[in-house]
């Protein structure tokens, strides 16, 4: 393990206790935690509705359901992100139809979205890239001239905002992640957020083994949802449609109540380390650093940091990169090659066919990424070391292109 690691979660004693609470009420389930982080979530990205699972990807499984895409459907996405988001299309029989990046933002050039556009295809899931949000108004508006529905895969995202919109309020629905690396944890999880009442019952049926949807609808009684589900003749154990063991666990719940409770004190914490690191890199000649959306300073403050991830410039390849990466290893800096493009995966290129240059700004950018180590509490001194560290790889490939 790196001395300085590449990620790690902000757990505090407020986090152990709400999790301790949870254990020793003996309802582990199916309970209020999840119902309040739901409505938390819900809340902070604008919505009416959350629906708690447990990933992110299960979450966009569910959304690809509830749409009714299937075989023979196309879903127009990004081949630079986390394989998720392409792989969620593939469970439900669909194509993924890849477009090429803005190479400034790192998300989809609209342009390029709405060309792509054919009579198969029946959503655009776009991807907040590092938790950069830029463009998704533009999605948001092609999807509404087409008449499609925008899935916003804000996994990266949470906490952030766009020209004063909250991050997961853009198109039909949005789907947020709580790995340990990202802006709050609940070990693993995610939740589904949307304005569309009915979508949000249907995915919270499936995530449920496809109970009835009543089984979410309060008898107002006082008691939580999933009580009245419980209590209700025969309704447990009816399913009226194929379903999924998709539920987060109060425990989880509860983590994440108590992570969202401090998630804008953590922002702020995650900001000043990107602050920091622009600070120290900004002289170096040999890289690109991350832009704010729109190039617009005050973006800077604006958006969520999930990693902070840099860019060799074009006199350098993959072949560098790599190097430079085990360079980091040795010296027990956390490094990482953020993303390798989706459609260059074995699993992908064996089964559609894709080879390089297809999506070359895409394959150029994955050639050449470098993500540092980052999280709430990396101090300046570690955030020094990474510096100079990654400095003295960048020299010695230089020595080396000169020999």
């Amino acid at each position: 393990m790196s001395v300085i690691p590449l990620s790690q979660p902000d757990i505090t004693e407020k986090e152990i206790a709400a999790v301790v609470e949870v254990l020793r009420s003996g309802r582990l389930s199916i309970g209020a935690k999840q119902s309040r982080f739901e409505e938390m979530l819900a809340d902070r990205s604008g919505r009416r509705q959350g629906v708690a699972v447990s990933s992110g990807t299960c979450g966009l499984h569910l959304i690809m359901l509830a749409l009714g895409i299937g075989p023979g459907d196309e879903v127009i996405t990004t081949p630079f992100s986390f394989i998720a988001s392409s792989n969620c299309i593939l469970y439900v029989g669909a194509k993924p139809v890849f477009v090429d990046i803005d190479p400034v933002s790192l998300n989809m050039d609209p342009d390029k979205v709405e060309a792509a556009i054919t009579p198969k295809t029946k959503a655009i899931l776009a991807v907040d890239v590092f938790g950069n949000p830029m463009h998704m108004d533009r999605y948001e508006q092609i999807a509404r001239k087409h008449e499609i529905p925008l899935i916003e895969d804000c996994c990266e995202g949470l906490g952030g905002s766009y020209k004063g919109r909250a991050v997961g309020s853009f198109g039909r629905v949005g789907i947020f992640g709580f790995y340990p690396n990202k802006q709050i944890t609940t070990g693993e999880g995610g939740c589904i957020v949307t304005d569309d009442d009915h979508l949000a019952e249907l995915c919270r049926s499936m995530r449920n083994q496809g109970r009835s949807m009543l089984t979410t609808t309060s008898d107002g009684s006082g008691k939580t949802n999933a009580e009245v589900a419980l209590t209700r003749a025969g309704s447990w154990l009816q399913h009226e449609r194929l379903g999924f063991n998709y539920r987060l666990s109060e425990i989880a719940a509860a983590l994440g109540i108590a992570q969202l409770e401090r998630l804008d004190e953590m922002l702020v914490m995650r900001r000043e380390v990107a602050e920091e690191y622009v600070g120290r890199l900004m002289d170096c000649e040999d890289l690109i650093l991350p832009n704010p959306p729109d190039n617009n300073p005050q973006a800077f403050k604006t958006m969520s940091w999930f990693v902070f991830v840099v860019r060799l410039n074009d006199r350098y390849g993959h072949i560098e990169r790599d190097r430079i990466i085990q360079g980091l290893h040795r010296h027990e800096v956390g490094a990482a090659n953020y993303f390798p493009c989706i459609h260059l995966q074995p699993f992908y290129r064996e089964k559609f066919g894709y080879k390089k240059g297809d999506y070359p700004i895409a394959e150029s950018v994955s050639n050449r990424t470098i993500a540092l180590p980052f999280y709430n509490r990396l101090d300046r001194t570690s955030i020094e070391l990474v510096v100079q560290t990654l400095k003295v790889m960048i020299q010695r490939e230089q020595l080396l292109k000169r020999d």
